[in-house]
């Protein structure tokens, strides 16, 4: 792969600065919980992006967006997940930030001025309800939710769990299957009767504005200018949206493992043991390596895979591949640097502690790693790649 250009030089450095010098000093923000930060919180992190010019900056320009190409966002995204609260502030975090990417592609004009520019102008937040309890998620074939006709509107009934961001969203992308068996997908406003939040799960990470949410619909009439693209294509828009947000979710987990790696090095440098830097162990000093070895190798992996992704804007097998590399190295990263920081790191009184429980998931949210290998081996043993 070649050297960054200078472009990329440029825009590496000013994300890196805006997350340095404005996002970090917000970590110690007592406007957080266990679901998240703060609606104030958010707002207050959004104008300091918009003052800087990185607002949005992936969405089209008739949005409001910069149309950031892949390798740009790959170079952006990693600086920007530095920090927890980075991808907040640049409203580039999950779900926002691939709902954003499939309602530029799919949404009507009319869809477009009433949810996605708002969206991108960080005025809104959304969610994306497809997982259920029954296993719609990796699988959405599984899908028990339900659309049907009734005159001008489509009747959903169904329950969605795990749905980042439900609480506090005014937006859904709601995937339901139809009487034909295929699937669509319907945009809703959360205030609509019949969509019910039934409460917010106590997850182990705490990063996503809003958490993650139990939604129950209940007779929710949807009107039929409000399906998303065209009925029965639900499968096919999922593709379009889970690629690239898989990728994304690598550039900015892989700023996060960045983030660990560089507190257990300050401390390794710092710390004395034995006699010695508590680096110049070799066990210690070993794990820092393999560290370094590992950032890198999932960074070429990214930077691969959105040079894919910008040439021809598919990449699913790729994104199944970079997935699985980045989520295990990005695991191995945060947990040797947890390790070499010992016991306060298994207290928040260290970053790397929710940093280690806020990426433990990404093995397993947008499609399980065990999924991606079944379908990795499918495709080579069926000679398709």
């Amino acid at each position: 792969m070649k050297t960054l250009s200078q472009d990329l030089i440029e825009l590496q450095q000013k994300v890196r600065n805006f997350i340095q010098q404005v996002v970090i000093p917000y970590e110690q923000d007592p406007r957080q919980d266990s679901h998240g930060p703060s609606a104030e919180l958010r707002a207050e992190l959004i104008e300091k992006a918009r003052e800087h010019g990185l607002l949005t900056p992936h969405a089209s320009v008739e949005m409001g967006g910069q149309a950031w190409t892949h390798v740009q966002k790959a170079v952006a995204f990693e600086e920007a997940g530095y920090s927890p609260l980075g991808p907040i502030a640049m409203n580039i975090h999950a779900p926002d930030e691939g709902n954003i990417h499939l309602l530029d592609i799919v949404a009507s004009e009319a869809q477009k001025q009433r949810w996605l520019k708002p969206m991108v102008e960080g005025k809104i937040r959304s969610c994306f309800a497809m997982t259920e309890p029954a296993g719609a998620g990796s699988d959405p074939s599984m899908l028990l939710t339900t659309a049907t006709l009734d005159g001008d509107d489509y009747v959903i009934n169904g329950r969605k769990w795990l749905i980042t961001g439900a609480d506090g969203a005014s937006v859904a992308i709601i995937m339901a299957k139809m009487e034909d068996g295929s699937a669509s997908m319907f945009l809703t406003d959360t205030d609509a009767e019949g969509f019910i939040l039934e409460k917010n799960m106590n997850a182990m990470d705490s990063c996503f504005a809003g958490g993650h949410g139990i939604l129950r619909f209940e007779n929710l009439r949807i009107p039929k200018e409000n399906v998303l693209g065209e009925i029965g294509k639900g499968f096919k828009y999922a593709q379009v949206r889970l690629a690239p947000a898989r990728l994304t979710h690598c550039m900015r987990w892989l700023g996060q493992a960045r983030r660990a790696h560089d507190i257990a090095t300050q401390y390794a440098r710092e710390r004395q043991s034995f006699g010695q830097r508590l680096g110049d162990h070799q066990g210690v000093g070993f794990m820092l390596a393999d560290n370094e070895m590992e950032l890198l190798s999932t960074r070429l992996a990214v930077h691969y895979c959105a040079q894919v992704l910008d040439l021809n804007d598919k990449g699913n097998y790729e994104s199944s591949l970079v997935k699985v590399i980045s989520s295990e190295n990005i695991w191995k990263i945060i947990d040797r640097s947890l390790q070499i920081l010992g016991g306060q790191a298994i207290t928040d009184e260290n970053l790397v502690c929710k940093i280690f429980k806020d990426a433990r998931g990404f093995r397993i949210y947008d499609g399980a790693n065990e999924v991606h290998r079944m379908s990795i081996s499918k495709k080579l043993l069926n000679g398709k790649v």
